[in-house]
């Protein structure tokens, strides 16, 4: 696992965009594994400013999300359909056949099994961007999730409930399921970024990072992935053991390769 301190949240956005271009420039028919968060709206508005500028194109790209809500439809304002929609696929030159997101509705067993057959058929997921909640979990894989997990219907925590309820008004019901990648489908991943900022995120960063791997803390399960990099901003750092290290590794990569990344 590779760790990157960037000085603010913007930086953490503009390092993972960077990241997410080098290899659309490498490899232009990619598929992305994305997330849906806040992290995520700041590196995809960085993609659509890219891509304004004809410095990429998306127009070979394959994508996969992470999860989806059960019970909400596609066309509903807080289904991760609309927000990929909103945040990103509207604004760039991706084909919509080519853009998979879990389907919330219907038989969620047969829908995880389908969504595992479509990125195994895609010749499986070249990047994966990832971001971290409070408790740890990557998708919707909460605490207690098995590490070798594969795509399923999860029952989310009342701390996560509680976190994306902002999202919903008082009136709306708001989903207490969801289906999700699994630790083990994300691990498949041939390589994994994670993004996280802010002083809230600074116990989940350091459990990730420096913690042992366990289901309690399924972000942890990262550790065993040969090619996960993890940016992360100085508050988010803050409670790292190691991060005079992680410092010194960037600046030594900095001082041979003439960049952090």
């Amino acid at each position: 696992m590779r760790v990157i301190i960037a000085d603010s949240p913007e930086a953490v956005a503009r390092m993972g965009a960077e990241q997410c271009i080098r290899l659309l420039q490498d490899k232009p028919a990619a598929v992305l594994g994305l997330a849906t968060g806040s992290t995520p709206i700041a590196l995809y508005a960085h993609l659509i400013q890219r891509r304004q500028q004809g410095e990429v194109s998306f127009r070979q790209v394959r994508t996969f999300n992470l999860d989806e809500y059960i019970g909400i439809a596609p066309q509903h304002p807080q289904s991760y359909r609309s927000f990929m929609q909103k945040q990103l696929f509207d604004h760039i030159d991706i084909l919509p056949e080519n853009t998979h997101i879990p389907s919330g509705m219907g038989d969620p067993m047969a829908e995880s099994r389908a969504y595992e057959d479509k990125i195994h058929s895609a010749g499986g997921i070249d990047l994966q961007i990832l971001g971290l909640g409070r408790n740890g979990h990557i998708g919707f894989n909460e605490p207690t999730s098995s590490l070798s997990s594969r795509t399923r219907a999860k029952t989310l925590t009342q701390e996560t409930i509680r976190d994306n309820s902002r999202f919903f008004s008082a009136d709306e019901e708001q989903p207490h399921l969801a289906i999700t990648m699994g630790i083990g489908t994300i691990l498949d991943a041939r390589k994994v970024m994670l993004l996280a900022a802010g002083a809230a995120k600074a116990d989940a960063v350091k459990a990730m990072v420096e913690g042992p791997i366990s289901a309690m803390h399924p972000a942890s399960a990262l550790q065993m992935h040969p090619s996960a990099l993890v940016i992360v901003d100085t508050e988010a750092a803050s409670k790292l053991e190691l991060i005079d290290y992680y410092r010194w590794v960037q600046s030594e990569t900095l001082r041979v390769q003439g960049a952090y990344l």
